[in-house]
């Protein structure tokens, strides 16, 4: 069954490279930069007592007998140098750390951000994007790649996962963690292949072993890695594969019950 495309938001979470955008060409409605918390220090009645640069667990704070240094892509926000600081000299200063863009594409909602440039850490962003969350609607989240702690931050709270891979040695080997990571979280998960016809069949053999479902095929042709690189959606010219994704959409639905 169909589903209306009003209905559906789309979340672009991987913030260090995003690129639903650019397959999608959403009209972009509005922007908003994101910001932490870092400490901001008044140097002239700091004594360098480095209580603060002891506290921190990240060494976001360096303290010596003539300067202390704060390194804002190490601190993750707590404030706790804020608390333990005797002469009370650091306050709650602003960090950018990217930008959210939110869009819209024939009734589509799109939301994506995108990491500052040279940003050690993107779940404090990506936890901004999942802020926007329509409970009303069906939501998709673009995770990014891998199992670091941006993936976990994405697929957490997610009714069900769909894992993209390739039969290759590397695609397996990224398959078994992620499914161990999701097996851990509780979250149930799928595999869609993609590539098929590359490589050998020990992704199948695993997925067959563990009793996890293949979703989807995708082929390993040029016609779509041309699409691909001219930012087109393979689905709108290989039309027959609008009604298998659909499909997918479908029984994912139905196999996380909703």
């Amino acid at each position: 069954m169909a589903i209306s495309i009003e209905n559906v938001q789309l979340l672009d979470c991987d913030v260090e490279e995003p690129n639903a955008s650019l397959l999608l060409h959403p009209k972009i409605i509005s922007e908003e930069l994101v910001y932490t918390m870092i400490p901001d220090l008044n140097t002239e009645l700091c004594d360098h007592c480095g209580k603060c640069s002891n506290f921190c667990h990240y060494n976001a704070i360096f303290v010596t007998r003539e300067k202390v240094l704060i390194f804002p892509q190490l601190c993750h926000g707590c404030g706790g140098c804020i608390l333990v600081c005797p002469k009370g000299v650091l306050r709650e200063g602003r960090h950018k750390i990217g930008k959210i863009y939110r869009g819209d594409r024939d009734g589509l909602e799109i939301v994506y951000g995108e990491l500052e440039v040279s940003e050690a850490m993107a779940t404090p962003l990506i936890r901004q994007v999942k802020r926007l969350i329509d409970r009303g609607k069906s939501v998709i989240l673009d995770a990014p790649p891998g199992t670091s702690c941006p993936v976990i931050e994405t697929v957490k709270g997610s009714d069900f996962c769909v894992l993209v891979t390739e039969p290759t040695p590397f695609g397996l080997h990224d398959l078994k963690i992620i499914v161990q990571v999701l097996e851990d979280m509780s979250i149930p998960f799928g595999v869609v292949v993609n590539r098929a016809g590359l490589g050998d069949r020990k992704v199948y053999d695993y997925c067959k072993e563990k009793g996890i479902s293949i979703l989807l095929e995708i082929p390993y042709e040029r016609r779509i890695a041309e699409l691909y690189s001219e930012g087109i959606p393979f689905s709108l010219e290989m039309t027959e594969y609008k009604e298998k994704f659909q499909e997918l959409f479908d029984y994912v639905k139905e196999l996380a019950g909703k």
